[in-house]
């Protein structure tokens, strides 16, 4: 099963949206039919912003009617493509175009065209996010230390952590030798901040490459003699999808357990056996 888009995905997207769209009185139809109405609406209006909150995608137009905001959630198979105008391929749900470039939307767990009161509640949802500016992670690390779930639990907790998924979770850990099995009140102030500093450094990076890469200068492939990763998902990382492979720290076999449903790698030499 391929991973949920992570928060630096949807971040990246925002960005780009709004270098090609934003003040434009862009066209917004749905070739499939199934947004058909809701695109008439925002239709040959101004695109005002797109901004991302965690792994939710908000894109606003300068339109009359109260539900002017889109809502787009990726899920598991959703995609959102920017490419050179062209004819639709395959179930586009949303097209947004000027022209000249193209986004078109497949495949999304949702799609909805909401109000103002709407977005806010959908925010209100969410935990901090670490690629926002005005994020505040001081409440959701309080809760984090009052907890009796594990950290790498609550890593997931999208209540708490927004935008975080399975390869930030497993690759924060490891670099900062957290086991992911310790219960969050079993951490200390120092440890959570740092968890909070880590992520916002890593998925920062997200964004910039496009690719997760978390491996310090160190570890990458030219300085060890290595090969590159290879993976649909690239990027050059300590534990996630290694396991059985050797830990580039200390050479223990990387680790697998189900935890949340999902696939949890970690290095017990590094970490701890949990």
């Amino acid at each position: 099963m391929c991973p949920m888009p992570e928060g630096h995905v949807i971040h990246g997207l925002a960005h780009r949206l709004n270098a090609e769209f934003r003040g434009k009185e862009v066209e917004v139809t749905s070739p499939q039919g199934r947004f058909a109405r809701e695109a008439a609406l925002i239709d040959a209006h101004p695109l005002d912003q797109a901004e991302a909150w965690g792994k939710h995608l908000f894109i606003t137009f300068d339109a009359p009617a109260p539900e002017h905001i889109v809502y787009i959630h990726l899920g598991l198979i959703g995609k959102l493509n920017v490419h050179p105008h062209a004819a639709p391929v395959g179930q586009v749900r949303l097209r947004i175009t000027d022209g000249t470039t193209a986004a078109d939307l497949h495949g999304p767990q949702w799609c909805r065209l909401i109000t103002e009161e709407e977005r806010a509640i959908a925010i209100g949802k969410q935990g901090a996010d670490p690629l926002r500016a005005d994020a505040d992670p001081a409440p959701i690390l309080d809760k984090v230390l009052r907890s009796r779930k594990s950290i790498g639990s609550l890593l997931m907790d999208q209540h708490l952590f927004a935008g975080v998924g399975n390869i930030y979770r497993a690759e924060t850990l490891f670099r900062l030798g957290i086991s992911p099995f310790t219960p969050g009140r079993e951490l200390d102030r120092e440890e959570t901040q740092a968890i909070w500093e880590d992520l916002v450094d890593l998925m920062a990076v997200g964004v910039e490459r496009g690719r997760i890469d978390t491996v310090r200068d160190e570890h990458t492939p030219e300085v060890m003699g290595r090969p590159p990763r290879k993976d649909d998902h690239g990027g050059e990382v300590y534990v996630y999808r290694r396991e059985g492979q050797p830990c580039y720290v200390c050479g223990t076999p990387i680790r697998l357990q189900v935890m949340e449903g999902r696939n949890l790698f970690w290095c017990p030499g590094c970490q701890g056996e949990g």
